[in-house]
């Protein structure tokens, strides 16, 4: 049990996720979570209104259950599997900066002055949110995927694509951090 109660180094999840990409692409499958999305929406009928979502969703059942399973998988480790009182190990200098911006210093995973329900009630927190969900919705679709379909699978697949839209990525993550995170906070 002590071994799951720990965190990992990366060259043991790394080569885990190689694992699971080259089984993945023996199958023919690829990964993604945004696809989930379109899944969904056809599941509800969106299929009698856009051709977009006009295809046989039940060939797409098995990324459904990968998210299914990773919620449960983060609900069990969150709750279960993590040592009392554990905070996620992030460095000094990103804790001050983050307190520069009034952010409080993680408890847990994430700092609770963002992410809890009672950071909903405060109409900055909730536009932020709002807002930054719908450009994670349009970019991923614009993208033709989300980070970890063109990141992880994409890649696999040595598609250009997603080497362009991880590029893409990475400077969007870096211009948000560095020039419009200070600004929003």
């Amino acid at each position: 049990m002590e071994l799951i109660m720990q965190p990992w180094p990366w060259y043991v999840s790394g080569a885990l996720i190689a694992l699971i990409m080259f089984i993945m692409l023996y199958f023919g499958k690829s990964f993604g979570f945004s696809s989930n999305l379109r899944t969904l929406c056809t599941m509800c009928g969106a299929d009698k209104f856009a051709p977009f979502f006009q295809f046989d969703w039940q060939t797409q059942s098995w990324n459904l259950m990968f998210l299914i399973g990773s919620g449960i998988g983060g609900y069990l480790a969150m709750n279960f599997l993590s040592p009392e009182g554990y905070t996620v190990a992030i460095s000094d200098a990103t804790i001050s900066d983050l307190a520069a911006l009034g952010f409080d210093s993680p408890e847990g995973f994430v700092p609770a002055s963002q992410f809890s329900w009672e950071a909903l009630s405060n109409i900055n927190n909730l536009w932020i949110l709002i807002a930054g969900g719908f450009m994670v919705g349009f970019g991923a679709r614009y993208a033709g995927g989300c980070t970890s379909g063109h990141a992880i699978s994409g890649l696999s697949d040595l598609q250009p694509a997603s080497l362009l839209a991880v590029v893409g990525f990475f400077i969007g993550g870096l211009a948000m951090t560095h020039f419009l995170f200070p600004l929003i906070y």
